[in-house]
């Protein structure tokens, strides 16, 4: 199904704190009253002389070569249609912000107030001085067509047309692999497509290309087959307009074809239609959100089809977040003066290839398939694969310079894929990564203060997004009032009071399993009996006894309150273990685990050998590779003071009981992250390649001050805490957890508890 979107919550979304999703940040100092003299006068000057002496200089000294317009003038926005140039901005800042995340480029968004075709091309022409590239979205055929072109040959910066060559390039991608799966020649095969738009145009010359040949091309509009007799046809469709007369309609063009691609409108395809085509039939059903036949129809009636369509719940996703990110990130890094159609297959290509190699684990945890290989279910790379950008980008500057429109050729390509690394270390990928892979196994949550409006909010969030069961603890009538109160859609999720008669049976048995647990440990029958009354020892004993995967508290009660139950009722995962906490934090430098942040004040050396290990195996365990940096007030024995002794001591027994982890301290740090400052002074140091993304304190004082002040003063987003070492997912928030956080948290919960099972089967 595709993920549900409440009409308040996008508007809330769009319109809370700042209206809007994009602001401007400065990426120079500008701190002092000379950053500001050096930024606008007098020092301003230097820059633009340098320019007016030779305009190339507009790369060196501005954000130029790193800045796209997204254009648009609102003529047919997302398929709803002329909407106007100001409806359409919010779905230019989303685009922006796939720019951003995906490639690391800055993104004006423009909306321009005509529909005049004169006008439009005066004015984003007139805009060249100012951007590396511009991206023209939504603008309605054939307006699209003749606007494109003419820019194209007017203006000296790359620029495309989205809607039109985005979907053709990655279609063109999946045909490719396609094909080679059911082992047919492209030049031999039928291709029917649905739709005459201009993605579907583009997507038929981008066909062409690639080796299908126009006389086994049918199209189909809304009228038919799109046949080369019609008087009444445009210029754009007479190209590719059929000569053959016995072709009616697309039920007739289907017979004994091989590929069908659809970019039209939901249910054209029928099950007879379909059973008309060649064997092993390639069908592209890329109308959203539902596609032009059903996908679980299309398998029952086709066991030999190959298929994919534009939806992320479905193998073979036609996204154009695989494309014009990293088209435009090629072009980009070489100044490339068009996108040319040179460029366009070489992303193609790129795509298809990829697709062929083996998959990072990093990929499969994302999308849980750990079988994931090229294949009829996996034509084309998955949207969160991170290798997009270190392999479409290079191909399309590659292309640029092979075809002669790159200016700024490069020579070095080992640096420049470096580069590309560097630039996307800035994102949040991470939690998209974990998001994705916990809608793939949803879990059991137990919500033990479900009487609270935030928790319900983010139950109902989880439960949209297919995150998570959720199980609200409290008392009913008030969690239905709340629930009734607030419009809040939780139809199905299960309502238990503990306390209640109806829950006395399921209260009675885990008060009988927790007195056998801890009968030794200071509590009688009658006292099991009545913690069992709580909602913490009673969500907690839902997942000890399997009635629940994951168990999250802590919203409105003390830290210590809130993890009691849970150790009491299902302990640690090894027995001479401890319970550690860890936070993610998400950096401008991409995601860093710090710990121990929650549990133990004053850690001993074997103490800190356990929270790194365990850190290191969480943030393995969520994609990341660990790089540990054991810190300190000293950097290697320069120091001789218990605490920094107490480090360096546990630095190497890490280093002798995991030699395969990169480890390093103890070490300051500034240093851990000045990498210049680290090969200068400790040019031995295993960090020294690269910095680190664990940080293991010296005590919990250091890193709960740490990652508070992070988070307090806005360069980070903390996700936490994240309990390491116990046996089954139990995860405390923060006081006062927003929403967004409460969702976070579960998300990481989920995976947690999935990751949990998996290890456990696998032991048995």
């Amino acid at each position: 199904m595709a993920q549900k979107i409440k009409r308040t919550d996008a508007l809330d979304y769009h319109s809370k704190g700042k209206p809007g999703k994009i602001e401007v940040i400065p990426t120079k100092d500008t701190k002092t009253q000379r950053d500001l003299a050096l930024a606008y006068s007098p020092g301003v000057a230097e820059p633009c002389k340098e320019i007016a002496q030779d305009v190339e200089n507009v790369y060196k000294y501005t954000a130029k070569g790193n800045l796209v317009a997204v254009i648009s003038n609102g003529t047919a926005v997302l398929g709803l249609g002329n909407l106007g140039p100001e409806a359409s901005k919010p779905v230019m800042e989303g685009k922006g912000i796939l720019f951003k995340i995906f490639a690391g480029i800055d993104v004006f968004d423009l909306e321009i107030n005509t529909t005049d075709i004169d006008e439009f091309v005066k004015v984003v022409k007139l805009l060249e001085p100012t951007f590396g590239g511009i991206n023209l979205e939504d603008i309605k055929a054939p307006d699209c067509f003749e606007i494109e072109d003419r820019l194209k040959r007017e203006m000296n910066i790359p620029l495309m047309h989205d809607d039109q060559h985005g979907t053709a390039i990655i279609t063109g991608a999946a045909l490719l692999n396609a094909l080679e799966c059911v082992d047919k020649r492209i030049e031999e095969v039928q291709v029917v497509v649905s739709g005459a738009g201009a993605s579907a145009l583009s997507s038929i010359k981008i066909f062409l290309d690639l080796g299908v040949r126009l006389q086994n091309i049918v199209v189909c509009d809304s009228r038919g087959v799109v046949r080369a007799d019609n008087p009444n046809l445009d210029k754009t469709k007479q190209r590719f307009a059929t000569h053959r007369t016995d072709l009616y309609t697309l039920s007739d063009a289907l017979k004994n074809a091989d590929v069908f691609l659809g970019l039209s409108k939901a249910n054209v395809l029928t099950p007879e239609m379909l059973l008309e085509m060649a064997a092993n039939p390639i069908v592209f059903a890329l109308a959203n959100p539902d596609p032009e036949i059903n996908v679980e129809l299309a398998h029952a009636t086709r066991k030999d089809i190959i298929m994919a369509t534009g939806r992320s719940d479905y193998a073979n996703q036609v996204n154009n977040v695989l494309g014009f990110p990293f088209i435009f990130r090629g072009a980009l890094d070489v100044r490339a003066t068009e996108i040319n159609e040179s460029m366009k297959l070489a992303a193609v290509r790129a795509l298809a290839e990829l697709a062929k190699q083996p998959v990072p684990d990093v990929v499969k945890l994302a999308y849980n398939d750990k079988h994931l290989h090229f294949g009829r279910e996996y034509i084309i790379p998955k949207p969160l694969d991170p290798r997009l950008l270190t392999t479409v980008a290079p191909a399309v500057a590659k292309a640029a310079i092979e075809s002669g429109v790159a200016k700024k050729p490069i020579t070095d390509w080992d640096l420049y894929e470096r580069e590309l690394h560097s630039r996307m270390g800035h994102d949040d990928s991470l939690i998209r990564r974990l998001w994705v892979k916990a809608r793939q196994e949803p879990q059991r949550v137990v919500f033990a203060e479900a009487d609270n409006y935030k928790i319900l909010q983010a139950a109902e969030e989880v439960m949209d997004d297919k995150i998570a069961i959720p199980i609200l603890l409290g008392n009913k009538q008030k969690i239905e009032k709340i629930i009734k109160d607030n419009s809040l859609h939780l139809e199905g999720a299960v309502i238990i009071d503990p306390r209640s008669e109806e829950a006395k049976a399921k209260r009675d048995l885990y008060a009988e399993m927790f007195f056998k647990k801890r009968q030794r440990r200071g509590y009688n029958f009658y006292e099991a009996q009545k913690v069992l009354r709580e909602r913490n020892y009673f969500g907690a004993m839902m997942v000890e006894m399997g009635d629940a995967d994951v168990f999250i508290s802590g919203l409105t009660r003390k830290y210590a309150d809130t993890i009691r139950p849970a150790l009491e009722t299902i302990g640690t995962y090894k027995a001479d273990r401890k319970v550690a906490g860890m936070y993610l934090m998400l950096t401008k430098q991409g995601p860093i685990f710090f710990a121990d942040t929650t549990m133990i004040p004053n850690p001993t050396a074997d103490e800190l050998v356990n929270i790194a290990s365990m850190a290191a195996h969480s943030a393995k365990e969520f994609g990341v590779t660990p790089r540990v940096a054991m810190l300190s007030y000293s950097n290697y024995g320069s120091s001789n003071d218990p605490e920094p002794k107490t480090v360096r001591e546990a630095v190497a027994k890490l280093k002798q009981r995991h030699p395969e982890l990169i480890v390093d301290g103890e070490i300051q740090a500034n240093i851990a992250f000045s990498h210049d400052l680290l090969v200068e002074n400790y040019p031995f140091s295993a960090l020294r390649d690269e910095a680190p993304n664990v940080l293991i304190f010296p005590n919990l004082a250091a890193g709960n001050i740490a990652y508070k002040l992070m988070q307090s003063i806005g360069s980070a987003e903390a996700i936490g805490p994240i309990l390491m070492g116990m046996k089954k997912a139990v995860h405390i928030l923060q006081l006062g957890s927003s929403v967004r956080e409460i969702v976070n948290m579960v998300t990481i919960a989920v995976v947690d508890a999935q990751l949990k099972k998996k290890h456990s089967n696998t032991a048995q």
